[in-house]
């Protein structure tokens, strides 16, 4: 009797570890990501966006529902950066400091889930050589089997230890202030 319980639980542990491996996947960044980087100047406001990015993400979708976050870890070339004006990107370059550290990067540390289309998620950001843990608030949806996360974070130059970058011998100034935009999707 104990062989035949002891070869019973050995079989429902290995159907445990088989359901919940093939219950998580590993997902890649869709070309149909967005990430922007937003703030004001004394002329403007202004937006720069990347287009260049890599990422992955490992999920877990059960019924077009999005049900466990167990990593995310996104890199972006500091350079892919743009704006509208080349002489932006240049400035925002030495301030990215993009001649020594050439990515940004996100790694998530923990997710907690709110209700059904809120996350709310704990990881580092590393900007400029500089590592800062920050919580966002995301809204997620499962469409077709895309992973969508929306959210931003509000930083500073300072917090990543740049100053805020100047231009026409200080006459420019830009704000202290930045928020940090995305629109990602895993596939």
């Amino acid at each position: 009797m104990k062989t035949i319980l002891k070869k019973t639980s050995v079989v429902l542990a290995f159907f445990a570890i088989v359901i919940s491996a093939n219950a998580q996947k590993s997902y890649t960044l869709d070309a149909k990501t967005n990430f922007s980087v937003a703030g004001t100047s004394t002329l403007h406001d202004w937006v720069m966006k990347s287009e260049s990015k890599t990422g992955t993400a490992n999920l877990t979708v059960d019924n077009s529902k999005l049900t466990a976050i167990t990593s995310i870890d996104i890199t972006l070339p500091a350079e892919s950066i743009k704006s509208e004006k080349k002489s932006m990107d240049k400035v925002a370059y030495e301030t990215l400091k993009t001649k020594k550290i050439k990515n940004i990067k996100y790694i998530l540390k923990s997710a907690e889930k709110v209700n059904e289309t809120s996350w709310n998620l704990t990881g580092t950001y590393t900007i400029a050589g500089v590592s800062k843990e920050l919580k966002t608030s995301v809204k997620t949806s499962v469409t077709n089997g895309i992973v969508n996360l929306q959210g931003s974070n509000k930083v500073t130059f300072k917090e990543f230890g740049m100053k805020s970058p100047t231009a026409m011998l200080g006459t420019i100034k830009t704000g202290e202030d930045l928020t940090i935009k995305f629109n990602i999707n895993f596939k």
